[in-house]
């Protein structure tokens, strides 16, 4: 397949132009190595909307180095863009949630004319975040979080959230579920722990898409920030870096019989604490995590961000360049520019090591 010549038409989210744009600008202060390379070409690539600031730091400090390279980056969504790779819309995407080994795998094998790669690059915590005029804290365990998302409790002064919050003046406001409208794999993330840690409430299994009626719909991490920014008695599961500087409550979570609150050291524990899916391609790490752990040093809320690629492109340059790619945001490196930028947790050595064999044999 030859995706360099691939005309895309236009997708919601940033405009490639537009974002090219701002990726370049964060280049000059972001990066650290300077100089530049061989590697010439452009490269489109696309998906997760949790992803889009870290994305827009790793292109600048590469292209610091990279002078050559364009790499434009829609922010479509993590089900957009694995739906894009598939069709060979985009080289390379961003998806907070892994490839479905019986839909996704198969399409994306073809597409690349053999096994994909699948590599967590971004581990960020999935905030509860709320706006609650006067509170900006809140304990809330699993059942209490599910029953608000299925519309059961309704009221911010019920019982069942009054009686974590001693000495919190809560009103008899409605609350007003929000959670993504498109297909996103923060929403599989935030299911996902709806279904593990509160079974009994939550019945539903995880899933990109929201499984039920009800609340507000909205498309994208800005659109559910905007809602809830703008409407007293909103509540939502957004990706960290987003709710970074929005001055919105967030929520502490029960974890055993401590309240922890969203961390990206907590979500790089609950990584490392995972074990990786057997069966499948050597090339994808697909990681099973525990949302019902009772070590408070585990945040259980959070993603562990997907890069998908091809081991190899009909273009080499294309290979090289995202083969390239890779290893910088992999890299530590890469890894500080995106906690800096988007507030991340770094990999865990042990992950790392096991990405950089996947990524050495691609070509």
């Amino acid at each position: 397949m030859n995706l360099n010549h691939i005309r895309r038409a236009a997708l919601p989210g940033i405009a490639a132009v537009a974002l090219a744009a701002s990726l370049a600008a964060c280049g000059s202060s972001n990066s650290s190595s300077g100089g530049s390379s061989s590697l010439s070409g452009t490269v489109a690539a696309g998906g997760s909307t949790a992803q889009q600031t870290a994305q827009q730091a790793w292109y600048g400090a590469f292209k610091a180095s990279n002078p050559n390279v364009k790499i434009s980056y829609d922010a479509v969504g993590s089900g957009d863009g694995r739906a894009g790779f598939e069709k060979g819309t985009y080289s390379f995407v961003g998806s907070d949630s892994p490839m479905d080994p019986k839909a996704d795998l198969p399409a994306a094998t073809k597409q690349c004319g053999g096994d994909p790669i699948q590599i967590p690059v971004f581990i960020s915590p999935i905030d509860v975040a709320f706006n609650l005029p006067g509170v900006k804290s809140l304990n809330l365990d699993a059942n209490t979080i599910a029953s608000i998302f299925a519309g059961k409790i309704t009221k911010w002064n019920d019982p069942a959230i009054a009686k974590q919050n001693s000495g919190v003046k809560l009103p008899s406001t409605t609350i007003t579920p929000v959670h993504r409208s498109d297909s996103s794999g923060t929403t599989d993330n935030f299911t996902d722990y709806l279904h593990q840690a509160a079974p009994s409430v939550w019945t539903n299994e995880h899933n990109s898409d929201w499984p039920l009626k009800g609340g507000e719909g909205q498309e994208g991490t800005s659109g559910v920030v905007g809602d809830v920014k703008d409407n007293p008695g909103t509540i939502a599961y957004i990706d960290d870096s987003g709710v970074e500087k929005q001055g919105l409550g967030v929520a502490k979570i029960k974890v055993g019989s401590t309240y922890v609150a969203p961390s990206a050291q907590g979500a790089a524990n609950g990584l490392a604490a995972s074990t990786l899916a057997k069966g499948g391609p050597s090339t994808v790490m697909t990681y099973q995590i525990n949302r019902t752990t009772t070590d408070p040093s585990n945040y259980p809320v959070f993603m562990a961000s997907n890069e998908i690629a091809c081991q190899k492109y009909s273009s080499s340059a294309t290979t090289d360049i995202v083969k390239s790619f890779l290893t910088y945001i992999i890299s530590n490196q890469g890894q500080q520019v995106a906690a800096k930028n988007a507030y991340s947790a770094p990999l865990p050595s042990s992950v790392v090591s096991a990405e950089q064999k996947i990524i050495a044999k691609m070509g």
